[in-house]
């Protein structure tokens, strides 16, 4: 194969055909998964990164380098033949084409600082999540898994829920027992068999291995599926894609249990890997307040368990799985945490909805409201070029919109004539 699994945490490798027939998550060797607690020896996919150079050469690779899962297939752990179209092998042009991102960017001026914005909330199921969701759905198709299991706070759910309806796959769903109700219909409507738990997300992801690993299934679990992080890391590729040599000083990601800033970073280390890049943009972690494990343990140094109860509900993780990673994401970029107070994302989220025309959930807000903060504190030059990832689509959680609801009234034609002004 084209690639091979290297352990986080020991730093052991191992052929890929070993890890994936065996049904090998973790490292063999150093893996765990206490209750509670961060992932032990996530594994990450590794390429011949001399071979795609000789291959493409850089200017080819530059070009032809994009958030596209075809663009540069020996970036992927997937079986692939460049005589097939499309060049995976199993997967058919129809297949791809009905889980096709559609991420965008757009840019705002705010307070005077021009921003960028990669929008991931138009995709297949109106959430980032899509990009890894799509490839552990591509990846279960060539493993001939009919189904896939996955606990969720919502999002990663209806994500792996709607992909697999496109797919033909089944899909069981394990969430917490305070997931939105928008996200609980849009797993239910997608057709997959949803399993509420008495708790919060920690304990739906532990029972989700649990029976996954008693019954044989093929398991999405954020960073416990190294796959996930390949997935996410696709929107590094597409950041390079649009700005090639002017890639953003900073990229604020909202993060919650650390596989999206991981996974960014993975896809910048995979550009750098390949010549591509000289620098890795600095990562800016936003986390609630009430919940910033990450950034508590990038300050101390330590992990402590503290159970996560915040609005921004996709960003609640007292145990982050994918600490450790997302931990060397903010160290190797030479990044920092930004915490935000819940009633503040809300009053962004309002303010990105209202100002600019992006309705997005709280969990994707909170990095426009870190912007903020940042501004307001000063770590921010007028001329510094900043990156926001919008993350999750607004109509997934509107509990949050009832903040700023009006009381509703009922007009008679004389009270609207009235109201403009207008005389009879």
């Amino acid at each position: 194969m084209h690639y091979l699994y290297k352990c986080s945490k020991c730093g052991k490798e191992f052929d890929a055909e070993f890890i994936e027939s065996n049904n090998y998550y973790l490292c063999p060797d150093c893996g765990a998964l206490e209750k509670n607690a961060p992932l032990e020896g996530v594994l990450e996919v590794e390429y011949n990164y001399s071979n795609i150079i000789k291959e493409y050469g850089i200017i080819d690779l530059k070009e032809k380098i994009s958030g596209s899962f075809e663009s540069i297939p020996e970036l992927l752990p997937l079986s692939f033949d460049k005589t097939l179209t499309p060049v995976f092998k199993g997967i058919t042009s129809k297949q791809l084409n009905i889980i096709k991102l559609s991420s965008f960017f757009a840019d705002i001026n705010y307070k005077g600082y021009n921003v960028d914005l990669l929008d991931d909330s138009r995709n297949p199921s109106f959430s980032f999540k899509d990009r890894a969701s799509i490839l552990v759905a591509l990846k279960a198709i060539q493993m001939g898994k009919e189904s896939v299991i996955c606990a969720s706070t919502g999002n990663a759910g209806s994500s792996i829920a709607g992909i697999c309806s496109r797919l033909g796959l089944k899909s069981i769903i394990f969430v917490p027992e305070k997931i939105p109700v928008p996200k609980k219909l849009q797993i239910e409507m997608y057709g997959a068999e949803l399993i509420k738990v008495n708790g919060d997300y920690d304990l739906a992801f532990d029972l989700s291995l649990e029976i996954s690993n008693k019954l044989g299934l093929y398991n999405r679990n954020t960073a416990y599926n190294p796959l996930t992080i390949e997935g996410k890391k696709t929107a590094a590729f597409e950041i390079f894609a649009k700005f090639k040599d002017n890639l953003p000083k900073y990229i604020v990601v909202p993060s919650g249990d650390g596989v999206i800033i991981g996974g960014v970073y993975k896809g910048f280390e995979n550009l750098l890997n390949l010549g591509l890049i000289d620098k890795i943009p600095i990562l800016i972690a936003a986390q609630p307040s009430n919940g910033s494990a990450i950034i508590d343990y990038f300050e101390k140094g330590y992990f402590e368990y503290k159970s996560s109860l915040t609005i921004a509900d996709s960003l609640s993780a007292g145990a982050p799985r994918n600490l450790y990673l997302a931990d060397k994401a903010l160290k190797k970029s030479g990044g920092f945490g930004v915490r935000i107070e819940d009633d503040i994302t809300l009053k962004f989220q309002k303010e990105l909805s209202s100002k600019f025309g992006f309705l997005v959930e709280p969990a994707a807000a909170i990095s426009f409201a870190a912007l903020d903060h940042l501004i307001n504190q000063k770590q921010l030059q007028k001329d510094d070029s900043v990156l926001l990832m919008l993350t999750g689509n607004g109509l997934k959680d509107t509990n949050s919109f009832l903040r700023y609801a009006e009381k509703d009234k009922t007009y008679s034609k004389e009270d609207i004539y009235n109201h403009f002004g207008i005389t009879n």
